[in-house]
């Protein structure tokens, strides 16, 4: 799910760019030159002008939802991640046998054997 949302995030945003790139600046820009033969003529004047800003403000909404979209993904993915590795923890310490205390070294009551003299 991230990896696509990611393809998609990097495909608005590269539209994105371009489609900025192509309106009118306030002196000047390449709005009227190439959008006119890009389209074919069809689009002259003010019509490629507000087909652009439509389609900017379009795909600008649409890049806002996405990254939403991926913070959640991202976020859900690192509480599951979270929450998984505290479970780990806990099966591991429960499942874990008691350390005992070492069985502390008794001292010996052997006869010792007595020295005989000669």
């Amino acid at each position: 799910m991230f990896s696509i949302l990611l393809v998609l995030l990097i495909i608005v945003a590269v539209l994105m760019t371009g489609l900025i790139l192509l309106q009118k600046s306030e002196g000047s820009g390449m709005s009227g030159s190439a959008a006119a033969s890009m389209f074919g003529g069809v689009l002259t004047g003010s019509a490629a002008g507000n087909f652009l800003t439509k389609t900017t403000a379009w795909l600008a909404t649409i890049f806002f939802i996405l990254c939403i979209l991926l913070s959640l993904v991202v976020a859900k993915t690192d509480a599951a991640k979270q929450h998984q590795s505290e479970l780990r923890q806990e099966l591991t310490t429960e499942t874990a046998p008691a350390q005992s205390e070492p069985i502390p070294a008794t001292e010996t009551t052997e006869p010792v054997p007595a020295k005989v003299s000669e």
